[in-house]
């Protein structure tokens, strides 16, 4: 009898341990969860919720003096990249497409710039001094001036507001609008992708365009669309930091802005072979 009265003995008193362990552990998650919750501010987690009190500066561990401790988003750092340096041969000029930037993760300030130069002059210039903040983790918005100059025309001066970032399937964007003096207004659009063929050889498509609000017969550019550019170029990257390239690079020029290279007997469109350097650090 007692063999008989054994077994469904056990067996109820491990369902009895089996439902006490569950109803401890939901018990544990719900207090999880209201630790969570409590934890939580309008801008997201506390972050000395799970402290006791204690932060870098105050408590029994925090050393004494100045703040010893940093995290990497509060560090400064700076980076210089030439996207492109490159000889056109027909034009038989040199062409400068620049960025560099130091700040923080989420604050940072940028220079742009970008000009030809031809005969050991410079024909024209574009630069950029702007403030970037993160707008999330792959875009930064853009706000500062714009400076153009030209060597036959007449310089422009823009307030420059923008967004540059990695967009989805890994396009990198740069968008920008600016105005001007007596309301001029102008809106560029850069557009780049790196196709992988190997691990140091790479094809780089690229496009940009420009558009104006308003005519521009000091500097021959017209109301609407100005011109489009769409390159391609094959760079070897002997390291991340260092990589020669050559390419072919097409330009043509619509509307008010077309009629105006006619009129100085110059082309509305061109076909340049290019072989450069790209390089960072």
């Amino acid at each position: 009898m007692k063999r008989i009265l054994t077994k469904p003995l056990t067996n109820l008193i491990l369902a009895v341990s089996a439902f006490q362990a569950s109803t401890a552990l939901a018990q544990m998650d719900h207090s999880a969860m209201q630790m969570e919750a409590s934890a939580t501010t309008v801008d997201g987690r506390d972050p000395h919720a799970y402290s006791d009190g204690y932060t870098l500066t105050e408590g029994p561990y925090a050393q004494p003096g100045p703040r010893q401790l940093k995290l990497a988003d509060e560090h400064a750092f700076w980076s210089v990249l030439a996207d492109r340096l490159e000889y056109q041969k027909d034009n038989d000029s040199t062409v400068y497409d620049a960025q560099a930037w130091y700040g923080t993760t989420f604050n940072r300030f940028v220079i742009k710039a970008e000009g030809d130069i031809s005969n050991g002059t410079l024909e024209e210039s574009s630069t950029d001094l702007l403030w970037g903040h993160a707008l999330n983790a792959y875009f930064d918005t853009q706000l500062g001036i714009r400076l153009d100059n030209y060597r036959d025309g007449k310089d422009r001066r823009w307030l420059a507001m923008g967004v540059q970032g990695l967009a989805p399937y890994w396009f990198e964007l740069d968008v920008a609008a600016y105005v001007g003096e007596d309301g001029r207004t102008a809106f560029t659009a850069q557009a780049e992708y790196e196709l992988l063929l190997t691990q140091k050889l790479i094809l780089q498509p690229r496009a940009e365009l420009n558009l104006y609000g308003k005519d521009d017969l000091d500097n021959g550019l017209g109301s609407g669309l100005s011109d489009l550019a769409l390159g391609l170029r094959l760079r070897y990257e002997f390291n991340r930091q260092f990589a020669p390239y050559i390419g072919v690079e097409w330009t043509d020029t619509y509307g008010d802005t077309a009629d105006y290279r006619r009129s100085a007997g110059r082309d509305t469109s061109d076909t340049q072979f290019v072989a450069g350097l790209r390089f960072w650090f």
